[in-house]
């Protein structure tokens, strides 16, 4: 017994620092992970290749924990970073993107774009109740992620 959640997040917004600094950041995962909350662990598999292990949440008897890996291509020429799912770690497939481009004013520009599919050990009955519970978590997660990095370059 098992549900699937797609989350969808896409978020655009300027930080105050210089492309470089902020690109190099981005693209350094475990640096850019520490920003994010709710990490347990991030596993370095090689190849620029990471699992994510998020912390438990759980409500009575029913305990979820999104376990993932995503393989991080870094473009700095073009402003992008990129990330794909690795087929067969954990319980989620999360691709995505950053754009980022330099303002000319010291801040750059960033957009962020996510795109998930969590398969979780719940009861199907369960799903209409869970996904927005699951969607809502997510789409904080990326709020504080986001203000998290911000403050970095205040």
């Amino acid at each position: 017994m098992s549900i699937t959640v797609r989350i969808e997040i896409q978020r655009e917004f300027t930080m105050n620092g210089g492309y470089d600094s902020v690109f190099d950041l981005l693209a350094d995962v475990p640096r850019s992970v520490a920003h994010f909350p709710k990490v347990e662990k991030l596993t370095d598999l090689g190849d620029n290749t990471y699992r994510w292990e998020m912390e438990k949440v759980g409500v009575d008897k029913y305990n979820i924990q999104a376990v993932y890996a995503c393989r991080y291509s870094p473009d700095k020429s073009r402003g992008v970073i990129t990330w794909e799912p690795v087929e067969g770690e954990g319980n989620g497939l999360v691709s995505g993107r950053w754009d980022v481009r330099d303002n000319g004013d010291g801040s750059t520009g960033l957009s962020f774009r996510t795109d998930a599919e969590m398969t979780l050990p719940l009861p199907g009955v369960l799903k209409m109740a869970v996904s927005p519970v699951i969607k809502h978590e997510f789409n904080g997660l990326v709020d504080t992620y986001i203000e998290n990095l911000k403050k970095a370059f205040a």
